[in-house]
């Protein structure tokens, strides 16, 4: 049985035939320019892949297909009904649950103590390197969208994903500091891991 859930991918897509029917070439260029390859992974091959997996599912229908000159045959696609109601439903989903997330960063910082002081402290700074230099990146953007008339309603994914970084880079730039200074120190070799289940099921049994 074919999955009808929506990726982020197949969001994306959909998102932009609310506003015409296109074919995947000119989706890729939109979502560019829109800097959606910034929230969602965008490469040629997975994006034809979802469309099809969209027509598949009945969510997009073929209107038309262009041909350019010598150009190679471009398929053109609308939303259906039901992939509008598929869209709404898992935009909302989105939007409004709290999903787990598993960003790498969380498994790096597990394994600090394991990595050992140097080597931690050296991969900080190369992440607060390029964390700066995302972050001065979206203030040119977000600077080039607050003046080119751009409804603020448009880019708040723009908005949150430079928020995220500029709160990291702050997080990161303290960490860096606490373990440089000793205020967090590293433990002793051979000192055991504690169980931080204990821990969770502690505190599940104080609010429980």
């Amino acid at each position: 049985m074919i999955s009808t859930k929506l990726t982020a991918l197949g969001v994306a897509v959909l998102e932009m035939l609310h506003e015409k029917p296109m074919h995947p070439y000119e989706m890729a260029q939109l979502m560019r320019e829109r800097y959606v390859d910034d929230r969602v992974k965008l490469k040629a091959g997975s994006l034809y892949h979802t469309v099809e997996r969209l027509l598949r599912n009945g969510f997009v229908e073929v209107t038309e297909t262009q041909r350019d000159g010598r150009r190679p045959e471009r398929t053109v696609y609308a939303m259906t009904p039901a992939g509008k109601d598929a869209f709404v439903q898992r935009a909302r989903q989105m939007l409004g649950d709290v999903a787990p997330e598993y960003p790498e960063l969380l498994s790096g910082l597990a394994a600090i103590d394991d990595l050992g002081h140097e080597t931690s402290l050296l991969e900080l700074e190369h992440r607060i390197t390029r964390l700066r230099a995302a972050v001065a990146a979206d203030e040119v953007i977000l600077g080039r969208l607050r003046t080119d008339g751009t409804p603020e309603a448009y880019w708040l994914d723009v908005r949150y994903a430079a928020a995220h970084r500029e709160f990291e880079l702050a997080w990161v730039r303290r960490l860096h500091a606490d373990l440089s200074s000793g205020r967090i120190p590293f433990p002793s070799d051979g000192t055991p891991k504690p169980d931080l289940n204990l821990v969770k099921e502690g505190h599940a049994r104080q609010t429980g």
